[in-house]
């Protein structure tokens, strides 16, 4: 299971675009997750506000969706993982306490990556809006 280091005292995330990105959340995960970030790339410091999360159904174990390619992108969600929700609001991936939603309107176009018609179809609460 994924844990979170709570003895972190100081850790700065850009939060500008979140407001941006979630235009309207209307029901998340309840007391959120913390996600296993092990499948990230290794330079990638900040999950942004937007971000695909996925639950391996098998486990229920949370993590957001891999991103590969130059320029990076969403990969395909592997077999056996579900779509959950959207990550609520950036943060370090040293820390990845997480609120996710599950239905709401996010703001496609300010995406940290292209949101595909497959993620769309697999969050059908949550409307994409541009």
């Amino acid at each position: 299971m994924p844990e979170a280091n709570m003895n972190i005292s100081e850790q700065m995330v850009a939060t500008d675009k979140d407001c941006i990105v979630i235009v309207n959340a209307l029901t998340d995960v309840p007391g959120g997750r913390t996600l296993d970030v092990s499948g990230l790339p290794s330079d990638m410091k900040v999950l942004n506000a937007g971000h695909i999360i996925v639950k391996t159904t098998a486990t229920g174990v949370h993590k957001p969706l891999a991103v590969t390619g130059t320029p990076l992108a969403y990969d395909s969600k592997s077999e056996g993982d579900e779509f959950v929700g959207v990550l609520k609001a950036s943060i370090p991936v040293s820390d990845p306490r997480a609120a996710i939603v599950t239905s709401g309107q996010i703001n496609a176009a300010a995406s940290p990556f292209p949101v595909t018609d497959t993620i769309k179809s697999g969050l059908p609460r949550i409307e994409f809006l541009y």
